[in-house]
């Protein structure tokens, strides 16, 4: 994705809030690989993301004219994207036990819907062994892990990622840090469940496991982790999180998930709402742009990501 500048990125905004749908159509699409890589990165499960990351842009679009300060967009949306992240995974979490077998929760997504992104995500075991590890946080922190992978690679600052999460940036810090420690236990776990031979102890511990990560789970094996010898020589061997995070942050849309995710009526709808509705407030000339037909909005937005 090739930014714009801040300046210009900000008048792209206003023209949309004023009811350009042009404008309307490339801010959304230089911002739609913004939404995937954060919900990709915490969902995983290609099903998932196309369902999050349309309810997402269903719920900017119209809301856009609502925005005060046209140049925090940015976090305005990361902060809509976690929060349908956050409900998404609150839901699921209170299912999983009964309806999640644990390869759906493991396993890599299938090659011919990932195609670019698996380049990034599996390039070697360790990243792969860091995205199962993912799977083991609670649903706050995979959302906030999404945020963190991208300012690591530049794609957020701190003071957007903290806006996003509503809070300051020094309780920002604290929830990263908070975040990270929660995923190097995890990453720990994962290396001693799938260490060979396994240990014999923890797979005593195991005793009763469904195969489905959870809080529960996480704590009573990572008890036993930090004090078993052979387990912790299995996590001696993972390569430090620093060297990994940004090949995993660095998501590309794959052109059959924009299609997959952008084309449809009801995105169509709410784009065409907030164009007429944003054009009603910014003056005739502007209404008269906006107030073309949904067939005429989906061509432009949609024929431009697609």
């Amino acid at each position: 994705m090739v930014r714009a500048g801040r300046a210009d990125e900000t008048s792209m905004v206003v023209a949309a809030q004023a009811g350009d749908p042009r404008a309307l159509d490339d801010l959304a699409a230089m911002y739609l690989p913004l939404v995937y890589a954060i919900v990709r990165r915490a969902l995983g499960e290609p099903a998932d993301v196309d369902d999050v990351v349309q309810e997402t842009m269903l719920r900017a679009l119209p809301e856009l004219r609502t925005l005060r300060t046209p140049e925090c967009f940015r976090p305005w949306l990361a902060t809509i994207a976690t929060r349908q992240i956050s409900t998404h995974l609150h839901r699921r979490h209170a299912d999983a036990e009964r309806t999640a077998p644990l390869d759906e929760l493991t396993d890599p997504p299938d090659a011919d819907t990932e195609n670019l992104a698996l380049i990034h995500v599996e390039l070697s075991a360790h990243r792969r062994k860091t995205v199962r590890a993912s799977r083991w946080l609670d649903p706050d922190a995979r959302a906030l892990l999404s945020l963190w992978l991208l300012e690591t690679a530049g794609r957020l600052t701190r003071p957007e990622l903290a806006a996003a999460l509503g809070t300051s940036v020094a309780h920002a810090g604290v929830r990263v840090q908070r975040m990270r420690n929660q995923l190097e236990l995890s990453r720990s776990l994962v290396a001693a469940l799938e260490a060979g031979p396994r240990c014999p102890r923890l797979t005593a511990v195991l005793g009763g496991w469904g195969g489905v990560p959870s809080a529960l789970w996480r704590k009573r094996i990572t008890r036993h982790t930090r004090s078993c010898a052979d387990c912790v020589r299995a996590a001696d061997e993972l390569v430090p999180l620093d060297r990994l995070v940004v090949a995993l942050a660095l998501l590309p849309v794959p052109p059959a998930r924009s299609a997959t995710v952008l084309d449809r009526p009801a995105l169509a709808g709410a784009t065409a709402n907030a164009v007429v509705t944003g054009a009603e407030s910014g003056g005739a000339e502007s209404a008269e742009a906006g107030s073309g037909s949904d067939a005429g909005v989906r061509a432009g937005l949609l024929g431009q990501l697609v």
